[in-house]
């Protein structure tokens, strides 16, 4: 009986000493509460650069450099449709920013991994900081004169032109390896047509989103000159909707072939006569 119950004091007394180190602590450490926030800047005409909203948009990715060199980025983010973006939820300290997305990388290496231009900014975050980057975009799309609704179909004129010349891209691109002359080909122009005004490629496989696409160089040709596109199927009659344009070419960042985009357009589909 004296046994059992020694047992039973040693066995509390190792409880309490557990509960009193900091293995039973509670985590009193402040979340996230710093903000930065940016935008993505065409630098030859000083506007936003226009995207989506998801992984095939801008990613924005931060590496904390406050513990030394080895360590791992932060979850990505990414940009808005407008080009600009922020985030609310950062830890206090010195980072790596850089982004990626329809434009030249602003970090480029060559095939020995030996640095060829770094465009990423080191800074410290503390309360609202703002980092803005001047990039140069693949392609600028517009969509020009007012779309035409008739008979439930929307038709646009869709200018595309380089952002970025051939040449400058090639001088750019091809130092970094593996240069192939078809990336800088237009791949395809898309018409997106949603109930939203984020709409994007999230919408290409509706029943009203339509798409164009060119083999090899074939674009070229048309490349500053209005082509047409309409919406596929028939428009909800009497319904808002949103369109935007976008094109892109045959490269890819950060593994993704991502598109330029055009400003929205809102768009009124008259009542069925």
């Amino acid at each position: 009986m004296k046994k059992t119950f020694s047992y039973i004091l040693a066995g509390f007394a190792l409880v309490s000493g557990l509960q009193s180190c900091s293995f039973f602590a509670l985590d009193n450490l402040d979340g996230p509460k710093e903000t930065i926030v940016g935008k993505v800047i065409d630098v030859e005409t000083g506007e936003p650069v226009l995207t989506e909203q998801n992984s095939r948009g801008i990613r924005v990715r931060l590496t904390e450099l406050s513990y030394g060199d080895n360590v791992s980025h932060n979850p990505d983010f990414y940009a808005m449709p407008d080009g600009t973006y922020r985030n609310t939820k950062i830890f206090k300290g010195h980072y790596n920013v850089t982004v990626d997305g329809p434009f030249i990388p602003i970090v480029r290496t060559d095939p020995d991994n030996f640095i060829i231009e770094d465009g990423s900014v080191n800074t410290d975050i503390r309360n609202t900081t703002t980092v803005n980057f001047m990039v140069q975009p693949f392609l600028k799309v517009e969509i020009v004169g007012e779309p035409v609704v008739s008979g439930g179909v929307v038709t646009a004129q869709v200018l595309v032109t380089r952002a970025t010349s051939k040449e400058e891209f090639k001088a750019k691109v091809e130092p970094m390896g593996g240069w192939n002359d078809n990336f800088t080909n237009v791949t395809d122009v898309r018409l997106f047509v949603g109930y939203s005004s984020t709409v994007d490629s999230n919408n290409q496989y509706s029943s009203w989103s339509n798409v164009i696409d060119y083999g090899g160089n074939q674009f070229e040709k048309s490349i500053g000159t209005p082509i047409t596109i309409s919406s596929r199927g028939t428009l909800k009659a009497g319904r808002k909707l949103f369109i935007r344009a976008a094109a892109r070419i045959n490269y890819s960042t950060a593994g993704e072939r991502r598109y330029n985009f055009s400003e929205v357009r809102e768009i009124n589909v008259p009542e069925a006569e």
